[in-house]
């Protein structure tokens, strides 16, 4: 039994000697491993093609598992509908947007996978069609329309109110919204622009039936704003949608 346990000490004197003598192993070399081991390429480096039958339906490179580079989208007839540029698995720099034949249809600019600046639209000819501001993923105001030949489209319609004046018998003012050329391509939302864009969150939809819509407010007793906001979100006939705003003055002060 001594002799055994002799023997079991040697050669664990023997092999922690071996591991301390520094053979083969330097620090940096084992720095290196443990960098390695932390940061491991498991993630598929290259491009996936993805298909529904035998049609392909996109295509999205990955680096290290991550979104990186360009990723298309496919019509059914095989015809490029659509691309993304990704950087980190965020969408950066132009989406585009393409007609069947081939030309661009649309580009929108985002800013780490939120669309931020001048949105454009194009007829087939390459001429542009429109351009909409956006501030990181709000509609601006800004919008610009063109004809086929080149013209800026004028002439969009305002927001038109009327009051339903009830205030002395039951202090309930009505608000009558329309647009000023009967339009009926409308939504209304009480509220105003905040920075410059149009924050529906901020904002309350009005219900509107046939391009009308109306909302009431209320006597407080109390001094309340003098004035209620209104903005418009109103389809274009390219389908866009233009934004108008407008201040009515109120006949009372402590209406809510």
């Amino acid at each position: 039994m001594k002799i055994f346990t002799n023997s079991i000490f040697t050669l664990l004197i023997i092999l922690l000697a071996s591991g301390c003598s520094g053979k083969g192993t330097s620090k940096k070399e084992t720095i290196a491993e443990a960098d390695t081991i932390s940061v491991p390429d498991t993630g598929f480096t290259g491009i996936r093609k993805y298909s529904s039958g035998n049609k392909l339906i996109k295509e999205i490179t990955f680096r290290n598992g991550i979104r990186q580079g360009e990723m298309k989208s496919f019509y059914p007839g095989g015809q490029l509908y659509q691309t993304f540029w990704y950087e980190n698995g965020l969408r950066e720099d132009s989406a585009k947007w393409y007609y069947t034949s081939g030309e661009v249809f649309r580009a929108t600019p985002y800013v780490r996978d939120t669309v931020n600046g001048i949105q454009k639209q194009y007829y087939r000819t390459g001429k542009v069609k429109a351009r909409i501001g956006y501030v990181k993923g709000l509609r601006a105001p800004f919008i610009e329309e063109y004809t086929t030949t080149g013209s800026l489209v004028t002439g969009y319609p305002d927001i038109e109110f009327s009051f339903t004046d009830n205030y002395s018998s039951t202090g309930k003012l009505k608000v009558n919204l329309a647009l000023t050329d009967k339009s009926t391509r409308v939504k209304f939302y009480r509220g105003e622009f905040t920075n410059g864009v149009f924050d529906t969150a901020r904002c309350a939809l009005i219900k509107t039936s046939e391009g009308k819509a109306f909302f009431e407010l209320r006597k407080t007793g109390a001094p309340q704003q003098e004035y209620v906001g209104v903005i418009a979100e109103i389809t274009t006939g390219f389908g866009n949608k233009y934004l108008t705003s407008k201040k009515i003055e109120l006949p009372y002060k402590d209406l809510k």
